[in-house]
């Protein structure tokens, strides 16, 4: 998934601790959300992406570091800077066969990180240099990355040559290198020597148990298809559901104990910075009278505020199957984020929501923890990667996996 803005926030040392909600606040204004947690799977740590568009990169990293805290209760932190290096090139490698007729850009797809996972194989995080370092940071910072790849990439996908030099890959090679560190041929890690293959495997997952999940009504239910945003390149596949078993994937997910790698839109008005997204009808709320008429009159950011004042008590819009295919087609429901799902909670109005890692730090009012209402994550869910063993059965049969 690709951002539409940059994300600086504060610096997470990276622990090998598993991460912990933290406890609802304290608070005198019924209006202010205080939340119960139902659920809590076992996570590894909040990570910050900082200045860099890999939320598709951390939160699906986080996924199988879930995976593997639950099939063996080992705590891995997983190298995001050896599937950018890898991904990054192969993405590179689309633009020039296509004649710079691809996109070439920092985003991705939970699929890019599995790919790399099965193709290349993964290293630890200590097997590679801290993100940043190599360039006088504390943390990833793309900026200067891109500005220098992008143009390369653009002149050699466009060259007037009649026969491309293959040359061309050691030089992008060099950049991912100096600015991302050298993907590691062999490393040490517990005692032990891997090559990023043989630690892969090592892991203990099955990387055909991992699908992808997703609900639109101009394909066929019950089958795939590739969905089409810029930042699915690799085009994998997608099973389609009806909104209902969609929503009832995730949700069954949870129950069992299987996090979710999900994808969506969060540049809505009810996704706030403290940590809370919720389902606003920012167009048509339940006003009469002379209230509608004042609400009419206010500007796109006087109703977002109007709105947030309300806090839990606001009323949300039901996700519906028509409502997602409107948005996806007008461009509104768009590509932004990754996050990845890992319990419940309620609030104290009886609202259920979904427990979300973030990759923005310790930001928010939850130290990186986000409380996403089950409406929201559906109706502005993309698409999202889940173990097919936490689909229900009967919804397996439908797609004979």
């Amino acid at each position: 998934m690709k951002r539409i803005t940059s994300f600086a926030v504060s610096m997470l040392i990276v622990l090998p601790a598993m991460a912990q909600t933290p406890a609802p606040k304290d608070s005198t204004d019924s209006k202010k959300p205080v939340f119960t947690v139902v659920k809590e799977i076992p996570i590894t740590s909040v990570k910050d992406q900082n200045r860099s568009g890999t939320c598709w990169n951390f939160s699906t990293l986080s996924f199988f570091e879930a995976e593997i805290l639950k099939k063996s209760g080992k705590t891995y932190d997983l190298c995001e800077m050896f599937v950018c290096n890898k991904n990054y090139m192969d993405r590179a490698v689309l633009k020039v066969r296509m004649h710079g007729d691809a996109q070439f850009s920092q985003g991705g797809s939970a699929y890019d990180v599995l790919y790399v996972l099965k193709n290349y194989g993964i290293c630890p995080e200590e097997a590679m240099p801290l993100p940043g370092t190599l360039y006088g940071d504390t943390l990833t910072n793309f900026g200067q990355l891109f500005e220098v790849m992008e143009p390369y990439v653009n002149a050699v996908s466009q060259s007037r040559q009649k026969t491309l030099n293959p040359a061309w890959k050691n030089g992008l090679q060099g950049i991912l290198d100096a600015y991302l560190g050298k993907c590691p041929e062999q490393f040490q890690y517990e005692g032990k020597t891997y090559d990023p293959k043989s630690f892969a495997q090592s892991l203990g997952l099955d990387w055909d148990d991992y699908v992808s999940i997703t609900s639109y009504t101009h394909h066929p239910f019950y089958t795939e298809f590739p969905v089409e945003v810029q930042d699915n390149w690799r085009q994998p596949g997608s099973w389609n559901l009806p909104i209902d078993e969609m929503a009832r994937v995730i949700d069954y997910a949870v129950d069992n104990g299987y996090t979710v790698a999900w994808g969506g839109d969060v540049s809505e008005d009810g996704f706030t910075r403290q940590g809370l997204a919720l389902l606003y009808d920012t167009e048509n709320p339940e006003l009469d009278g002379s209230d509608m008429a004042r609400w009419l009159k206010m500007t796109a950011v006087e109703k977002s505020n109007k709105l947030k004042e309300q806090g839990v008590m606001i009323k949300e819009m039901e996700p519906t199957q028509e409502q997602r295919q409107k948005e996806f087609d007008d461009w509104t429901l768009t590509d932004d984020h990754g996050m990845l799902i890992y319990g419940k909670a309620k609030d104290q109005t009886g609202r259920e929501y979904y427990l979300v890692k973030n990759s923005w730090g310790k930001s928010g009012d939850y130290q990186g923890i986000w409380y996403m209402s089950k409406n929201f994550i559906v109706a502005k869910c993309m698409d999202f990667m889940v173990n097919k063993n936490a689909i229900p059965k009967d919804i397996r049969k439908k797609l004979g996996i």
